[in-house]
């Protein structure tokens, strides 16, 4: 079962994993559990996705208007919610709007990267990337935090 916050209202919903996550609606708006983009969330919104999500990564760019490089990657974060939804939730962090939220993050450089799995970050990475390397990233650290733990090190 999927847990999923509404991006509109912030209820906590609940979707099998037999039905298509990407047509589910929220059941106290009636708003759609999946935008097909990248949502702007303040620092709690963040919070909460990242806290509250189960079934679903939540990936998120912390990101500042005057940051070219962060404007340049937006189109790209925004190409990759076509490629990762409804197996992960993409999120924006405006940076200059909540730098608490962004310092509580330990980010020291954006754009970057954060993603969550059931509530803890698992990958992080900073700098400029394509659509392609976002979704290879992503994969590539699921995959990394499915993998059981090596023995004898």
């Amino acid at each position: 079962m999927r847990q999923l916050v509404c991006p509109a209202c912030g209820a906590t919903n609940r979707a099998p994993e037999s039905r298509n996550a990407l047509a589910a609606k929220c059941g106290r708006c009636g708003e759609r559990l999946f935008a097909g983009g990248p949502t702007e969330v303040s620092g709690a919104q963040l919070a909460a996705h990242a806290s509250k999500s189960r079934g679903v990564a939540v990936l998120v760019d912390v990101w500042a208007p005057w940051c070219g490089p962060c404007r340049s990657m937006a189109p790209h974060f925004a190409g990759a919610a076509a490629r990762l939804e409804p197996d992960v939730r993409l999120l924006k962090l405006n940076s200059e709007a909540e730098p608490q939220a962004a310092g509580a993050l330990g980010v020291s450089g954006i754009p970057a990267l954060l993603l969550y799995r059931d509530g803890a970050v698992i990958a992080r990475s900073t700098g400029l990337m394509s659509t392609a390397q976002i979704v290879a990233w992503t994969h590539q650290a699921l995959a990394r935090a499915k993998a059981p733990a090596s023995e004898g090190g």
